[in-house]
């Protein structure tokens, strides 16, 4: 689903908004997160196993960063979590660049390596959420952002709908707090008043 779309103008957006300012502020992070997993998979469902794997790895790799008092350990944990999450992204953005490359560059040489491509469409927003769980990654290495312990609210920070295809990329103290908040409907805030 593209944000120009019948189907996100007049059906999605309005329904995820209005359901958000009617449920109880304790389920409206559930909401989002569902709204957001519908979403994402509405483009095809099973890459959101792709997504889901990278939550994983960052999540956890958040919690054994802040949880380490070794500083070696912290950086091997983030060394670590950059390098599966980037290989993720190389897989499914950059494989087949690269595989092309190889094969073309092998020709040249009159040596056939013959290296397959793999053939899938690129998943919606790869490289958005690559990025906004790694930013998420390094502000906990920093020490500029506590490691979130609740898995849905980080589930809800890398695949929130509205940045998810067109971002902006995040720092997760930007963030993170607001799935927190109470936000309370303002006539005055719409952009018909």
């Amino acid at each position: 689903m593209l944000f120009n779309t019948f189907d996100f103008i007049f059906l999605f957006f309005p329904i995820v908004t209005l359901v958000y300012f009617l449920l109880p502020h304790s389920y409206r992070w559930i909401w989002l997160l569902g709204a957001s997993v519908y979403f994402y998979s509405y483009f095809i469902p099973y890459y959101l196993f792709i997504l889901v794997l990278a939550i994983i790895i960052d999540y956890s790799a958040g919690i054994l960063i802040e949880n380490s008092s070794n500083k070696k350990h912290k950086k091997y944990y983030l060394v670590a979590s950059i390098l599966s999450t980037v290989l993720l992204l190389f897989i499914f953005k950059y494989y087949n660049f690269a595989v092309s490359n190889i094969n073309h560059l092998t020709g040249y040489i009159n040596s056939d390596w013959g290296i397959s491509l793999l053939s899938f469409a690129l998943p919606v927003g790869l490289s958005f959420h690559t990025f906004q769980s790694l930013s998420y990654v390094i502000e906990v290495y920093r020490g500029n952002q506590k490691a979130e312990r609740n898995f849905g609210i980080y589930s809800l920070f890398v695949m929130f709908y509205p940045q998810l295809v067109a971002g902006p990329i995040e720092r997760p103290q930007n963030v993170l707090h607001q799935f927190y908040e109470k936000h309370n409907f303002d006539l005055t805030n719409s952009l018909w008043v």
